[in-house]
């Protein structure tokens, strides 16, 4: 039985994970400091015997007893409103938790996979975005903390697979959703549907001219499985082609929940990106993977989840979109 670790396995994307390498018939070990994540995300795999829960902070020294052949560093903040909130704890599970995980995978020999993004491509000049442009970031501007973090790791990963031998992946991960977001995170997807279920006005930065690619999470997840027991060391972008604007987007969430509510522009925020759309050519080529359910699809089953979510979460963390 393969042993893996999986950190921030509380949260959305790392939840997910857990249930596809149990269902793998792998022992997991999730690890979590709850700053972000949810033990109700995982509650359902705490009976289980193939599945530990450690409450930690991947910032600090990491001790796993035994075997590990699976790392998966998927610990960080990822919603504009907590990094912001919290951006020396989202700096420090980029460069420290990197760094502890990067040698638990020495001492182990295990295989190590990071959670990077497409935010270290930051506001692109190039569209879309292939896995060998740099990328247009402001260090020192307000979401610095989170894209320079994710490029560090890449870099601190990249450093330790070149030095030290261990086998790394990087997977750049483009917008994704599904059932387990957090309702109020700040991000478009539950930002407008938690206004709707609330009777809100959908509120929408900039003009709404601006870009996003929506993956659903189960494809994300078999991207990410088929690159972590791929022999590909090179950073893979893993995203749904299927571009959108953010107006167009807000339309069809108001289709979606049958609301009838007013669209409110608000100013965008600084350096916020105006278009995101993946070049998955590597994916399909090496991975021979390509997202297979389609946004209406994904997006009537994330309403139903989020629809059926105790009255009290819908005000749980409510906020105006600031960000």
């Amino acid at each position: 039985m393969k042993r893996v670790l999986i950190t921030g396995g509380a949260g959305f994307l790392g939840s997910h994970l857990c249930d596809r390498f149990i269902k793998e018939g792998c022992h997991v070990i999730a690890m979590d400091n709850l700053i972000t994540g949810s033990m109700s995300n995982i509650e359902h795999l705490m009976p289980l015997e193939n599945f530990e829960f450690y409450h930690h902070d991947v910032s600090k020294y990491i001790h796993i007893p035994g075997e590990l052949d699976y790392i998966l560093h998927f610990a960080s903040p990822a919603s504009p409103i907590d990094y912001l909130k919290i951006p020396i704890p989202t700096l420090k599970v980029g460069s420290l938790g990197t760094h502890n995980c990067l040698g638990l995978a020495l001492a182990k020999r295990a295989r190590m996979i990071i959670a990077s993004t497409s935010e270290v491509y930051g506001d692109p000049m190039v569209h879309p975005q292939t896995e060998d442009y740099w990328g247009n970031v402001n260090p020192v501007g307000p979401r610095g903390v989170y894209d320079e973090a994710k490029r560090f790791q890449e870099a601190m990963t990249m450093a330790y697979h070149t030095f030290h031998g261990v086998e790394t992946r990087i997977v750049r991960i483009f917008n994704t959703y599904g059932p387990r977001m957090r309702l109020n995170d700040g991000r478009a997807l539950p930002a407008f549907i938690g206004q709707a279920l609330r009777g809100e006005d959908i509120t929408i930065f900039g003009d709404g001219s601006q870009t996003r690619s929506f993956c659903y999470v189960d494809d994300l997840v078999e991207g990410i499985y088929r690159l972590l027991l791929s022999d590909h060391e090179q950073p893979v972008n893993i995203g749904n082609p299927d571009e959108i604007s953010i107006l167009d987007f807000a339309q069809e969430i108001i289709d979606l929940t049958g609301t009838d509510q007013k669209v409110v522009f608000l100013d965008l925020p600084k350096d916020d990106p105006k278009q995101r759309k993946p070049d998955i050519t590597k994916a399909k080529e090496i991975l021979g993977w390509e997202p297979t359910v389609n946004r209406s699809e994904g997006l009537k089953i994330t309403y139903e989840y989020f629809k059926n979510l105790p009255e009290g979460d819908l005000y749980k963390y409510a906020h105006p979109r600031e960000f």
